[in-house]
């Protein structure tokens, strides 16, 4: 199970679904431009020591990514407040690329119509969005819930 951050702007936010990929021990990749350098001090505040302990991969650009990403053969699983299809009702792999758009402007329409799957978090009506670092650990927590194998 991988994480996927397009095209972050809040430095914070990244740090923080970093930790959250060490912590889970899953692998980040943050597709580019990011709106803050990786020198950013809120950046390594919010990943804390954690950043160490992560695979992370920069793509230049949507292209290189979804050009690495198709001959890998994984799934892109979409977070979206458009989604059409509820987070707790999708079948995950444990091979899925969950894809989380930028905090400000979401994702253009071409990475929506590349994505194998749209999903939402539902939330109450009349209110925008979670913060994008919630909704990773909790898009994360069920794609793990339903492919990791339970400990004896």
């Amino acid at each position: 199970m991988q994480i996927a951050l397009f095209q972050p702007d809040i430095p914070q936010n990244t740090g923080t679904i970093l930790r959250l990929c060490a912590c889970l021990d899953m692998a980040a990749h943050i597709i580019e431009p990011a709106g803050f350098p990786v020198s950013d001090r809120l950046f390594r505040r919010a990943g804390m020591d954690y950043l160490d302990q992560v695979s992370v991969s920069r793509h230049d650009s949507w292209s290189k990514f979804e050009a690495w990403r198709t001959e890998q053969g994984y799934r892109l699983l979409l977070f979206t407040t458009k989604g059409a299809t509820n987070y707790l009702d999708f079948r995950y792999q444990p091979s899925d690329i969950l894809l989380l758009g930028r905090e400000s402007a979401g994702v253009t329409d071409e990475v929506v119509a590349a994505a194998d799957a749209r999903l939402v978090i539902p939330i109450k009506p009349g209110l925008r969005s979670l913060n994008v670092a919630m909704t990773a650990a909790m898009a994360a927590g069920e794609a793990l819930r339903q492919t990791r194998t339970p400990q004896a």
